[in-house]
């Protein structure tokens, strides 16, 4: 498969999760607001919260170094080896959830632990089972398969919330345990009636890349040939599970300390996470899918072990002209975003929450998210490709820094919301971030360093669209001072209409400057309609 067909098919398969992921947002939206209808705010606020956090860390320690270190396999690789290194997911996932349902239930207050126990067994076997289709899948880029079968399972699962909801709202958490459970179990059947439908019938267009000829390849095998597990692969999955551990700390540490430590009241916790939820929309709307996408595209054009200057000059090329756009692609959404978010965090809390959300602390707290954003839009992209590109051994050194990172952070989040109430959270989350994303900028320049290539120039912007962002944040904040938000709707209408043109102006700006950029999102819109022709 060519560079430029890798190219399009990674294109295409982040648009589909973006369209995903605002299908996802959306009736995740309608559907709180329906069942807040019919049940209590305190089951509420614990499926956000405590189920919501226990999902996310038994999957998130069960498979995310599997899908690091699986997906970044050669071309002419031994896929059986590596569906037996996937299928050690389901036994790691059972271990976890007993684990940390155990913690659940007796080192935390819960309100019913039959449910919490049941919800983190039940999800982690049912959605773990499908692992080793996923991987294939993803290894492939069947990018219609991951619409079809997360768009059903969602549309699925909201719909017997709902109907759960209105009909026996007496059951309280059972409700969302059973939906969730519902969710994975469509999620997996997916996978397995695509896959057996493909290798199944004897008529079936298989693709030429396909690494499996029967159903029954992707179970486990073993053969006294050789070895059941390719060991270069696990030991890498094994550097990238020590590294799991740290990055859930960093990705959802200012949970654990409120959960653990209850440095907030709850009234305090609900503010948090309901700003926390609105500013990390766009970096789970775009800044997410681009990550997932991009890393099964660096992956497969760079090899690991190699630097710059003994990978295939074609496909370093490529990967590092993507890099460079990506990045500066990153920069102005993230730029486009803080800019904005200063003048109009009031006004959206005030339309979404009232005054309870917009007379607090909940300006503040999503003005300073908005500058997280901006970071989060660079660690995103630099993320996807040093994980990528790293060796072992270099994977094994990060994540000492990921260690210190991550006490770094927890000692700093504690401290700092002594200080400054839930804003020190966003701080210290800020803080160890740019720490992060200077080390992986520090191993990209050594990555090209032997080379002619410069991929970190997507950081530089032009001082033209630099004074035109700055030009906006001072309009459009004088334009909160006098049209938000005690002044009415039709004051606020204004105040929009100016934040709109204020925003054509940095987009024309940034058409007129960034013209590489624009050229590789043509040839990428391009590449994409490619790949959809020979899928």
């Amino acid at each position: 498969m060519g560079s430029e067909e890798v190219l399009g098919q990674a294109a295409q398969l982040a648009s589909s999760s973006l369209l995903l992921q605002v299908l996802f947002r959306l009736i995740t939206f309608v559907l709180n607001a329906f069942i807040l209808r019919f049940l209590s705010k305190e089951i509420i606020d614990i499926v956000n919260v405590r189920l919501t956090l226990l999902y996310s860390t038994i999957l998130f320690l069960a498979r995310e170094a599997f899908h690091r270190a699986c997906l970044s396999g050669g071309a002419h690789r031994d896929w059986s080896q590596t569906l037996n290194l996937l299928w050690l997911t389901v036994p790691l996932g059972v271990f976890w959830s007993l684990f940390l349902g155990w913690v659940g239930l007796h080192l935390l207050e819960a309100a019913d632990p039959d449910a919490i126990l049941h919800y983190g067994t039940g999800v982690a076997v049912v959605e773990l089972l499908g692992e080793p289709f996923w991987v294939l899948a993803q290894a492939h880029m069947f990018d219609k398969l991951k619409v079809l079968a997360e768009s059903l399972s969602v549309i699925l699962k909201s719909v017997l919330t709902a109907c759960l909801g209105l009909w026996l709202p007496h059951w309280g958490l059972h409700i969302f345990s059973l939906a969730q459970l519902f969710y994975t179990a469509v999620l997996v059947l997916c996978h397995v009636v695509y896959f057996t439908n493909l290798l199944g019938s004897p008529g079936s267009s298989k693709p030429q890349a396909l690494a499996v000829s029967r159903i029954t390849d992707l179970l486990p095998s073993l053969t006294r040939t050789r070895a059941s597990v390719n060991w270069k692969e696990a030991k890498l999955t094994w550097s990238f599970f020590k590294q799991s551990f740290l990055k859930q700390i960093l990705t959802e540490g200012e949970r654990y300390v409120m959960t653990f430590l209850n440095v907030l009241n709850f009234g305090d916790q609900d503010v948090y996470d309901i700003v926390n939820n609105l500013g990390s929309l766009v970096a789970r709307l775009i800044f997410q899918p681009i990550e997932e996408s991009f890393y099964i595209f660096f992956a497969k054009m760079l090899e690991r072990e190699k630097d710059a200057a003994r990978q295939k000059q074609e496909d370093i090329a490529v990967a590092a002209a993507v890099l460079e756009s990506l990045l500066k692609l990153a920069l102005l959404t993230g730029l486009t975003v803080t800019v904005s978010g200063f003048a109009y965090s009031q006004m959206a809390l005030d339309i979404y929450g009232g005054s309870m959300l917009s007379s607090g602390s909940g300006p503040v707290l999503l003005c300073c998210y908005c500058i997280y954003v901006l970071l989060l839009a660079i660690n995103g992209v630099t993320e996807c490709f040093t994980f990528a590109a790293m060796s072992k051994e270099e994977v094994d050194r990060y994540n000492f820094i990921m260690l210190a990172l991550s006490c770094s952070f927890l000692v700093l989040s504690y401290l700092l919301i002594r200080w400054c109430g839930s804003v020190g959270f966003i701080l210290a989350n800020c803080f160890n971030m740019g720490i992060g994303i200077t080390h992986r900028l520090g191993f990209i320049h050594c990555y090209y360093r032997g080379s002619a290539y410069r991929p970190l120039a997507g950081l530089r912007l032009s001082p033209l669209l630099l004074g035109g962002f700055a030009l906006s944040g001072r309009i459009t904040s004088v334009s909160e001072m006098f049209l938000c938000c005690e002044q009415g709707w039709p004051a606020r209408l204004v105040h929009v209409a100016v934040g709109a043109f204020c925003l054509a102006m940095t987009l024309g700006t940034a058409f007129l400057t960034e013209t590489r950029l624009i050229h590789l999102l043509r040839t990428q819109l391009g590449a994409s309609r490619l790949a959809n022709k020979l899928t």
